[in-house]
Parts: C-alpha cells; sequence; structure tokens
C-alpha cells in the first residue's frame, strides 16, 4: 500500500495476469498528450479529473488496475474508486515508466 492506503500491484505482475488470460481492466488515467507518447495495447483511457465523471464505464465486476506516468496520478484515481464502492482496484506501482523498464522497453519513456 502507498501512503494514501491504496492497494497496488507491480508491473511485472500485471504483464504475468495478462499473459495468463486474466480479464483485467487496464485503466490509464494520463492526458491525451502523454497517452500519445506512449501506452499500452489494450488500456482504456480516462483523464484522472474525468474519472468519477466517467466511473461507469469502469466495471467492478473484474479487476481493475491503473496507472499513469509515475503512479501519483492513479493512486489518486484508485482512492476515489474505492471510496466509491469499487473493491477489486489497484494502482500500478510505477506507472507506465516502470512497465517500459520492466515489462515492454518497446515502450518509450519521458525525456
Amino acid at each position: 500500500m502507498d501512503p494514501l492506503g491504496v492497494p497496488s500491484v507491480k508491473a511485472r505482475e500485471v504483464k504475468e495476469r495478462l499473459d495468463h488470460g486474466e480479464a483485467i481492466f487496464l485503466l490509464d488515467v494520463r492526458e491525451a498528450d502523454e497517452v500519445e507518447t506512449a501506452s499500452i495495447a489494450g488500456a482504456h483511457v480516462i483523464p484522472l479529473a474525468a474519472v468519477m465523471r466517467r466511473a461507469a464505464e469502469i466495471p467492478k465486476d473484474r479487476d481493475v488496475v491503473v496507472f499513469c506516468h509515475m503512479g501519483g496520478r492513479s493512486a489518486m484515481a484508485v482512492w476515489q474508486l474505492k471510496r466509491k464502492g469499487w473493491t477489486r482496484v489497484a494502482n500500478m506501482e510505477g506507472g507506465i515508466e516502470a512497465w517500459s523498464l520492466e515489462v515492454d522497453p518497446s515502450v518509450p519513456r519521458y525525456e
């Protein structure tokens, strides 16, 4: 858990679970220009400022893994969703930066 008390998961674990066929809902809470720079295939993009307004698009009946650039905004999104009743939601530690470093080096890193 991080300082907000939200559950977290490592990028490698997310990749392993996806590779084993788990139907994880990947939620990218970065802004559109950030997503243009680097993205994870299959992720659903809802910027942090719109998460609660668009919460109906986020399933409650399967695991949701939220990420951003480094993990701060996604931790806030997880905290918000948990307060509104999501129980199967976690923050991906280190965000897309960790994904690039630990899982898929073809995903560009921010300069």
